[in-house]
């Protein structure tokens, strides 16, 4: 029975009883909060000293009786309060029994129920936190609004039970957005640039037909002719001769880097049906000129021809030009099977490269020597065979190798100034391309400082779709275009004209020139022999003394000096030290304007060309580190550029209304991914070297700020492939674990989070404006981008860590099945790799997240379907991005290899079971457990 007249308590309903004094029991003697003499004995022993109404201290000197006298309060019926809340399931776990109230509590607490409740919630969080507050402190967070309170969480950490997943998503998200940044710094300044071919022939061009165009040397080099066909080889050679440019400036030379007779002796029928075809090319001016594309056009080729004789002619062209293929794939044939003895040529003499990695040099002129002429009496361009000395021991370092020793090779036997490298499957699709280039060259404004013209590459034979965003159109279209308003595009390794000063290492003629002092006075930066003025030539000085200008000195200072004081200078300068030890060689690196002495002995030049490319020329030299082609990456081209753009050169992006160069892509999935990887480990290979953008070349102040930054997102983005993995992994773990690491935002962080969405689509749409881009095209960069992060850029990461710091090469090999003889047909190639398994397992995870996700919903009821789409949204965003990459494993009979299914399942699988042991970034119950002696209320 309660005794009538005394206060409710507050906590179970029952009265609050009478103290020592006979007076009803009062345990706040601030506000009088009625609280019984057994709950306050609960509240001290669980170490809340203060009135949960305003926070002031209890009395103290109160004893706690012991536990076993402690009886517990029940309700009016007799039952416990436990009972009593689990009965009444419709009122809620803190409803009281309306009953225990009296008229005068209702009245004494109308005003304060809301802030008492607030206070006992603060105090369960309290108990499941295990954080003791004291009173001061529940009182100024019950005030706090709810939305401060919100937003604080948010930035700490909005899900309490899944800590791990949304810090995890904080770090990718902050890496994302430094890359985006990155992303966006060389799109500042896009420039679109347009040649006036017409102003460059009236200027160097006459009437009579001579010229002073300068002079070009076109560099091509291939390998393996079993993997690079001699046919596409020769179409591309053919492509060259048959430019439109004048004959006696252009020179072909051919690097087989793999001195194989197949390529020697293909190349000799390319030789001889040039005499047939760069005629024909010139006289009806066909586009383009590469016979195999030329005659596979699906076009009319009778538009804008009026010459009787052109069909006659044309059908005859084409038949000579199928005699010239099965030739071609006749040497292929029988290039399948090595004899045992080795290779002979017609003559009855071995084959010098019998042994690949052990064989002399060599180098054969095919045109443009003892008097070769086409059919019609007119002069060819020279054609050059050349295949480097190789010995065991020696380090040939590839591509950059091959390409130096054609830089040696053509210095001494035609020393054209500008240099037009392609690779050996990219042909020439605009015959005016060398024409476009010489307007940026040799303009008397801008080609002082141009140290190379880099064009866009175009390709044949890629599905309309574009599966796997081979075009590239969105790096080619946009990012190269933003460079050129800053310090120029880089280097993409083809397709590039460069001027051969700036191969040499020299400084651009802009730079402070040098004052000339007497013959025994140098004001180089080695050993001047008297300290020169002070002013222009400190600064020169200060410029020169950093790693990254490797200019042996200014060319404009080279000008003023007579031919004693060169040869003095060459002595001075120890320029054997830098080329190596070709006095030939030298002399021509000293003449900017190219060309060799009309004296010369040719037998002489073949000599000397022999001498420079020998495996032993480079020791001791700077060839490979400062000047020629860089070493130290399988992508040397971005190094070669990076260096140049150091020494304070500029570059320049051409792109013609007619594409200048063409190039076959890799279309089926693996071969692509390869190629991916590749770009992506010489990035690695890159940053970890010391040339890395984020530290070397500051010493100058020649690489502007923004190419710099450029420079850093060329080496930086393969490790985004890190927190892309991740990225991916998280909607399949929230949908497998039911946690959702998004929280319900406040009206200000929607906004926030809305605006940043809107510019960051602005910003697209403004890319696709001004460069043309599709929509379409945009997309499939943005889908090739995840499945080449979480593939090719990751393996590039790790394999370039163990290459790098343990010495350890890693190679992934491909091994081709059959294919289609249909268009396309390659597409549906399917080549084993390990770089399937990774996206294949994301894919796996994602879809059982899905279903897991779904699962739940069904069973949880709709209260579940609201977080579960969001959720879902996030797995089917990883999915949409992966979906190429899916249609890919599947092929064109939607077979996928065994192997690939079973590793993925298996990674799936043990992934799940791990998560499901381990749960690292959840509670280990998520159900509140009641510890023993304790009040269900505050539990």
């Amino acid at each position: 029975m309660m005794e009538p007249g005394l206060p409710i308590c507050n906590t179970c309903g029952d009265t609050v009883g009478l103290g020592a004094n006979g007076e009803p029991f009062v345990a706040c003697h601030e506000c009088s909060f009625p609280i019984c003499q057994s709950c306050l004995y609960e509240e001290l022993g669980e170490g809340r000293a203060v009135c949960l109404r305003c926070g002031s201290p209890y009395q103290t000197g109160l004893e706690n009786p012991k536990t076993d006298d402690v009886e517990v309060c029940k309700s009016e019926s007799g039952s416990t309060l436990a009972t009593h809340f689990q009965s009444q399931p419709d009122v809620g776990l803190h409803a009281r029994n309306p009953s225990n109230y009296s008229a005068t509590e209702n009245d004494e607490n109308a005003e304060s129920g809301n802030l008492v409740w607030k206070n006992r919630v603060e105090s369960w969080k309290d108990k499941k936190s295990k954080k003791k507050k004291t009173g001061a402190k529940v009182e100024k967070e019950a005030q706090v609004p709810q939305e401060q309170q919100m937003e604080e969480k948010q930035i700490t950490n909005p899900v309490d039970s899944a800590f791990g997943l949304w810090l995890t998503s904080v770090i990718c998200e902050i890496w994302f957005a430094v890359s985006w940044v990155l992303d966006q710094f060389p799109k500042w300044y896009p420039i679109n640039r347009e040649t006036y071919l017409d102003s460059l022939s009236s200027r160097y061009e006459r009437e009579n037909g001579e010229s002073d165009l300068a002079a070009i040397d076109f560099f091509v080099s291939t390998v393996d002719p079993l993997k690079e066909p001699p046919l596409i080889t020769g179409n591309t050679v053919l492509s060259i001769l048959a430019v439109d440019y004048p004959v006696e400036k252009v020179s072909c030379y051919v690097s087989d880097d793999g001195a194989a007779m197949l390529t020697f002796e293909s190349l000799a029928e390319t030789a001889e049906f040039a005499r047939k075809w760069v005629p024909f090319c010139k006289k009806y001016l066909i586009e383009p000129r590469a016979p195999e594309f030329y005659f596979s056009q699906k076009v009319d080729y009778l538009k804008d021809k009026v010459q009787p004789s052109f069909v006659k002619e044309r059908r005859q062209i084409k038949r000579d030009y199928e005699e010239y293929k099965v030739r071609i794939n006749a040497l292929v044939a029988k290039a399948q099977k090595t004899p045992d003895e080795g290779w002979v040529m017609q003559d009855g003499t071995p084959w010098p490269g019998n042994i690949t990695r052990d064989h002399p040099g060599m180098i054969q002129v095919f045109l443009g020597h003892n008097g070769a002429r086409d059919v019609d009496g007119n002069e060819l361009p020279r054609l050059v065979y050349v295949s480097r000395e190789k010995r065991p021991g020696y380090q040939h370092h590839k591509k950059a190798g091959a390409m130096n020793a054609l830089i040696r090779v053509s210095a001494v036997l035609t020393n054209a100034p500008y240099i037009l490298n392609l690779d050996c499957d990219h042909y020439v699709n605009n015959s005016q391309a060398p024409r476009e280039a010489m307007c940026f060259m040799m303009d008397p404004e801008v080609g002082r400082d141009v140290c190379y013209i880099q064009f866009p590459q175009r390709f044949d034979g890629i599905d309309r779709s574009d599966r796997y965003a081979n075009r590239n159109v969105v790096f080619f279209d946009v990012n190269m275009r933003g460079l050129d308003g800053i310090q120029g595009p880089v280097y993409v390794g083809t397709g590039c004209v460069f001027f051969r000063q700036a191969l040499y290492g020299y400084s651009p003629s802009s730079l402070p020139m040098l004052q000339k002092n007497s013959s025994s006075s140098f004001s180089c930066c080695w050993g001047t022999k008297k300290k020169p003025a002070k002013e222009p030539s400190e600064i020169y000085k200060d410029s020169k003394q950093n790693d990254l200008d490797a200019a042996i000195f200014n060319l404009r200072e080279i000008d003023n000096y007579d031919e004693n004081d060169r040869s003095l200078l060459i002595s001075q300068m120890s320029l054997e030290k830098t080329f190596g030890l070709s006095t030939v060689f030298i002399e021509s690196t000293l003449m900017e304007g190219g060309g060799v002495p009309e004296s010369a002995n040719p037998s002489m030049l073949i000599k000397e060309a022999i001498h420079v490319i020998s495996c032993g020329y480079e020791e001791k030299t700077t060839w490979g580190k400062e000047i020629g082609w860089i070493y130290g990456s399988v992508t040397e081209d971005i190094l070669t550029g990076f260096k140049m753009h150091c020494r304070g050169w500029r570059s320049i992006y051409c792109m013609p209304l007619r594409p200048a160069f063409k190039g076959s892509a890799p279309i089926n999935l693996s071969d692509r991914l390869h190629q991916v990887l590749r770009w992506a480990l010489g990035s690695v290979e890159i940053f970890l070297s010391r040339h890395c953008p984020l530290w070397y070349g500051f010493g100058g102040g020649r690489l502007k700020k923004l190419q710099r930054l450029a420079y850093i997102n060329t080496i930086v983005y393969p490790f985004t492939s890190l927190p892309l993995i991740a990225y991916c992994c998280l909607p399949a773990i929230c949908l497998l674990t039911g946690k959702f690491i998004i929280p319900t935002l406040s009206n200000i962080a929607s906004v926030w989070f809305l605006g940043l969405f809107m510019s960051i689509i602005l910003t697209s749409v403004l890319e696709l404006r001004w460069s043309g881009v599709s929509i379409e095209d945009l997309w499939r960069n943005e889908q090739f981008w995840v499945i080449g992060g979480v593939s090719a850029h990751l393996f590039a990461v790790f394999q370039g860590f163990l290459k790098m710091l343990a010495g350890l090469d890693t190679n992934f090999t491909v091994t081709a099945k059959a294919t289609d003889d249909t268009e396309f047909g390659e597409l549906y190639i399917f080549k084993w790799t390990t770089l399937l398994i990774p996206p294949t397992t994301l894919l796996v995870i994602n879809m059982v997240g899905v279903v897991a996700g779904f699962s739940d919903a069904l069973n949880g009821g709709y209260e579940a379907w609201g977080p579960l789409f969001g959720k879902v949204f996030f797995s089917f965003w990883v999915i949409l991005h992966l979906y190429p990459f899916l249609k890919g494993l599947m092929g064109k009979q939607n077979r996928t290899p065994t192997i690939v299914v079973l590793w993925s399942l298996l990674l799936a699988s043990i992934f799940s079971l791990v998560w499901v042991k381990v749960d690292p970034f959840v509670s280990s119950s998520t159900t509140p457990t009641v510890e023993k002696g304790c009040n269900p209320v505050d539990c």
